[in-house]
Formats: C-alpha cells, sequence, structure tokens
C-alpha cells in the first residue's frame, strides 16, 4: 500500500472512531487525547489530518452526508426512494439528531472553515436534487397534485420528528416496537399524496424546476458567504 492510500486509511479509522466515540459520549463532545488513545495514535498525528477539533466535527459531518448521498443514488423505484429517505433518520436517530446539532453550533460560532463549509453544502446540494427528482417521480405514478415543495418538507418533518421520538429516554418508554413505528412513519408518508389527487401534472414539474433553480442560486451565495 503507498504511503497516500495509508494516509486516507488511517484518516478514514480517525473518522469512523471519532464518530463512535461522539456518539457514545452523549454530549456531543470528545477530546483528542482520548481518541488518541483509542486509536493508539500519537496526539500530534491527529493534526497532521485536522487543523483543530471543530475541523474533526465537520469531516465527520461531510463523511455523513457523503453516505447518505451514496445511499440515495440507488437507482430502483421512486417509492423504495422515498422509504429509504425517511428511514435515514429513524434507523439512527441518535447520529441524526447529534450531528445536525453539531453541524448547527459549528456554523453559529466558528470561523475559518470556509472550505469546508462550502464541500458539505455542495454535497447535500446534490443530495437535495436526487431528492427532488425521486419526490417528483413518484407524484407522478401517483397522479398526485401535492407539491413536490410540501412532499419534501414533509418527509423532512417525519423524519427529524420521528428521530428525535425515537431518540428521546423519556418517550421511548411510552413506544411500542421500534420496527413496527418506523413502518407506520414510512407508510404515511407514502399514502400522503394519494389524499391530493392531481388534474394538471404540469403543477409538479413547474414546482420542481423552482427548486432545483433555488439550489442552483443558493450554490452561488454560499460560496460568498463566510462561516
Amino acid at each position: 500500500m503507498s504511503r497516500q492510500h495509508q494516509f486516507k486509511a488511517r484518516e478514514e479509522n480517525i473518522l469512523a472512531m471519532a464518530e463512535q466515540l461522539l456518539l457514545e459520549s452523549g454530549d456531543g463532545d470528545i477530546t483528542l487525547d482520548s481518541l488518541a488513545d483509542q486509536l493508539d495514535l500519537a496526539k500530534g498525528t491527529l493534526y497532521k489530518h485536522f487543523s483543530s477539533k471543530d475541523e474533526l466535527y465537520l469531516r465527520i459531518i461531510i463523511r455523513y452526508e457523503e453516505q447518505l448521498f451514496e445511499i440515495n443514488r440507488i437507482d430502483d423505484c421512486p417509492s423504495a426512494g422515498v422509504a429509504r429517505m425517511i428511514l435515514q433518520q429513524l434507523f439512527n436517530p441518535q447520529k441524526a439528531m447529534l450531528l445536525n446539532q453539531i453541524e448547527e453550533r459549528l456554523a453559529a460560532s466558528v470561523t475559518g472553515l470556509n472550505r469546508l463549509f462550502g464541500e458539505l453544502y455542495d454535497i447535500r446540494r446534490q443530495r437535495m436534487k436526487r431528492l427532488i427528482d425521486i419526490i417528483s417521480a413518484y407524484l407522478k405514478d401517483e397522479h398526485s397534485s401535492l407539491s413536490t415543495r410540501d412532499y419534501l418538507s414533509s418527509i423532512w418533518a417525519m423524519g427529524q420528528g420521528g428521530a428525535g421520538l425515537l431518540n428521546s429516554s423519556f418517550y421511548q418508554r411510552y413506544l411500542g416496537r421500534r420496527d413496527t413505528l418506523r413502518y407506520a412513519f414510512v407508510q404515511q408518508m407514502l399514502e400522503l399524496p394519494s389524499h391530493y389527487p392531481a388534474d394538471d401534472d404540469d403543477v409538479m414539474d413547474e414546482d420542481m424546476q423552482e427548486l432545483v433553480e433555488q439550489i442552483d442560486t443558493e450554490s452561488e451565495e454560499h460560496r460568498n458567504t463566510n462561516y
């Protein structure tokens, strides 16, 4: 294995272990000393890969976004794509909620990470375009007048709310089986478009195009934003 491949493999191990420690910590924070100990590395070695702990956290979020993007690139029927969009948050609610909280904190308080935030948002915009394609195709299959924007927002609300419920130590005591609850959430979202029968499919295409244009416009704006 070349030195470059060794460097990349070690970096992946660092990111994977850091993510595991974050999930185990429960408070969204770890120390670089504990990370180095777990990996049996010198602390200085970590700085060869990441200039700071904040950069490490953001790289974990980017890695997660890349994983979500790859999952959404699976080319099968639109209904399966919609189901995956919801289940991405529901199968690992702690991870979804924790990384979102860390990202919000970094965006609000950290400077000097413009390039990495730009990388994160570029990947996310690509994923959003893919999600829009999936949603638009499913709405057409269902002959629904529900707009792409409203359906996408409903899916996000269900995924985020479901993740919060499944991640709550209080409400978990009152929940039944997690698998049946996840199935119920997915079924509700898949059935929602049928409650809005369409008269004209052109409305959905126009709404989808507006969303894509909005994403492209925001892409340019984010390149000129400091974080």
